[in-house]
């Protein structure tokens, strides 16, 4: 897919005469980061990094009676990955991040076909992962039902490197990347009260050999919970409770569980909160089970702390987490704030020799200022303040070197065409 592709279907669809309803948004954001022991301990005798990915992305939505089309094109790079003068894009940053068809077969039912974002409650199970600039999507199938307070969504997938002559293999992996996925969502609303409920059943390839590298059947695991949120007087208070089981690979039963409680006050412009949040994990000197809860395909990034020293590609089939945590965002003016967040990390399960379960303190500071009302300016800042036993979940990297990680972004969103909003201009005047 290219440039010339892109505005071929963008002109398409803006000569043609039968449509009814046609936005395009654009989304840019160049994020300047400085990393020094970000996602890892600061190993010695190394130099920090520094440089300015950018993303820089389309959407087309195009909407005819009861079906809707999307189209999202984006490119994904890094400042100086590719020779000025190169003829084509030699890293192979450009890809199609979304392309997905709904209809809605009467008012309350409807299918969603197509490489789609999955966001749902908090998006600590799924979530669209937008602070990474590639995003996350599904190749999936939805079958949707919305009716006044409630709504259901069944998912389905099946993954395949390629079309094939011959079997089912799938021999990617990674980042729990699934064979399948089955999946129902619930979701109730009342008063002031509102409450789902999730079941996730995900196949992966199994491999044996000598090598584990040749496919041999599938194993599954299941994700089940709930997620939910009410207010006390003027407090509001939400939470989820989730637990996996099934096999956490194809010889290793698994049995682990999350749960998390915040609870948010805002008496003027300054909003207070206070959570936790444990994720079971497994005893370093070894266990009869995997006990290590995963939280798959979420906005890992929003939770944790935002140095990504958790759950973010990396603290699978370890000793979880607790994450006692307290934030305040301050309204610095009309148009900015300033969050203060601090976390305080331990073991949840046992570490080798009986060591200390503190892991260490995390402090969080972002500034955001509203340029325009589709440009936002953010500048962030975290320390980690390591204990020796993060040494013992990060490699044995060493503690006592400093870690922090500092960055800028810029994001603008500008809506570039919407034939809803030309229409009604026309009207008006």
């Amino acid at each position: 897919m290219t440039i010339k592709h892109i505005l071929l279907v963008c002109s398409f669809l803006f000569f043609s005469k039968a449509f009814s309803q046609f936005k395009v948004d654009a989304d840019i954001r160049p994020r300047f980061e400085y990393r020094h022991g970000f996602g890892n301990l600061f190993p010695d005798n190394a130099d920090p990094a520094a440089f300015v990915v950018q993303r820089t992305r389309l959407n087309l939505n195009y909407k005819i009676d009861k079906l809707t089309i999307m189209m999202s094109f984006q490119d994904v790079s890094t400042w100086g990955d590719t020779r000025q003068i190169d003829p084509a894009d030699s890293n192979n940053s450009f890809s199609l991040f979304q392309g997905w068809i709904h209809y809605d077969f009467d008012d309350n039912w409807s299918t969603k076909l197509g490489r789609q974002v999955l966001s749902y409650d908090d998006q600590r199970i799924f979530g669209g992962l937008d602070w990474a600039m590639q995003g996350r999507f599904h190749d999936a199938a939805l079958i949707k039902y919305n009716k006044g307070s409630f709504k259901a969504d069944l998912g389905f997938a099946f993954s395949q490197e390629n079309q094939r002559q011959l079997g089912t293999d799938f021999n990617l992996s990674g980042a729990f990347t699934y064979k399948a996925m089955q999946f129902a969502y619930l979701k109730k609303d009342w008063d002031k009260l509102s409450a789902s409920f999730l079941f996730l059943n995900n196949g992966f390839q199994k491999f044996t050999g000598d090598d584990n590298d040749i496919p041999d059947g599938v194993f599954y695991r299941q994700t089940t919970g709930t997620y939910f949120s009410f207010p006390i007087d003027a407090v509001k208070l939400n939470g989820s409770a989730y637990y996996q089981f099934g096999k956490a690979n194809d010889n290793t039963n698994l049995a682990a569980y999350q749960v998390a409680l915040e609870a948010n006050y805002k008496p003027n412009k300054t909003l207070f909160g206070l959570g936790l949040e444990l994720l079971s994990g497994t005893n370093q000197d070894g266990d009869s089970k995997n006990k290590s809860f995963f939280p798959l395909y979420g906005t890992n990034h929003k939770f944790n702390g935002f140095m990504d020293y958790f759950y973010v590609g990396n603290h699978a089939n370890n000793v979880g987490l607790n994450d006692l945590y307290a934030k305040a965002v301050f309204k610095t003016s009309e148009k900015s704030s300033l969050l203060v967040k601090g976390h305080y990390f331990s073991a949840n399960a046992a570490l080798s020799n009986n060591a200390d379960s503190y892991l260490g303190t995390e402090l969080d500071l972002v500034y955001t200022h509203k340029l325009m009302p589709f440009a936002t300016l953010n500048v962030g800042y975290s320390h980690l303040f390591a204990s020796d036993s993060m040494s013992l979940v990060k490699a044995g990297r060493p503690n006592d070197n400093t870690n922090n990680w500092a960055w800028v972004q810029l994001k603008v969103t500008p809506t570039l065409f919407n034939s809803a909003q030309k229409k009604q201009n026309n009207t008006t005047n």
